[in-house]
């Protein structure tokens, strides 16, 4: 049920009841159908996605690109394998182009990135290159837009 699945990605919160309403389901049928997804591996997991920038953390995220040697038999799986349980790693992808692997992560400071990248990441064996782009602000993540004005039925302003 792929409406189900947008329904959640868009809204984890949205409860079984309301989904069910949402849907014309039963309460019931939607609870087993998101515990089919969860055991099955479809629905991985829940976040909530924070506006860090309007908190008093420190933090910095950088996007690591990654360029490699797969190896025989393995290709980029075990090297992958390596980066993505490093704590600092919120999230890995191989990707076409130039690099192999991007990497996004996130440090108290861009020196402790740095130091990741140069201790950790660039001394795996098979990694050939790397290069750091530091994130300064986010516009849009995961769909949401981060620090958009609100715009009322009529089209005005309501933070002014």
């Amino acid at each position: 049920m792929d409406k189900l699945l947008k329904l959640l990605e868009d809204d984890a919160t949205l409860t079984p009841e309301q989904l069910a309403v949402m849907l014309e389901k039963e309460e019931g049928d939607v609870k087993k159908m998101i515990q089919v997804y969860e055991k099955n591996g479809v629905i991985v997991g829940y976040k909530t996605l924070i506006d860090w920038d309007k908190t008093d953390r420190e933090y910095v995220s950088a996007l690591i690109e990654v360029k490699m040697m797969p190896q025989r038999d393995r290709g980029f799986d075990r090297v992958a394998e390596k980066i993505y349980n490093y704590p600092e790693v919120q999230s890995l992808y191989l990707m076409s182009g130039g690099f192999d692997l991007a990497v996004i992560i996130e440090g108290k400071t861009m020196k402790e990135v740095a130091y990741f990248v140069a201790q950790k990441l660039a001394t795996l064996e098979f990694v050939t290159a790397t290069a750091t782009h530091f994130v300064l602000r986010k516009y849009k993540d995961k769909g949401v837009i981060y620090g958009a004005d609100e715009i009322d039925e009529r089209g005005m302003l309501l933070n002014d």
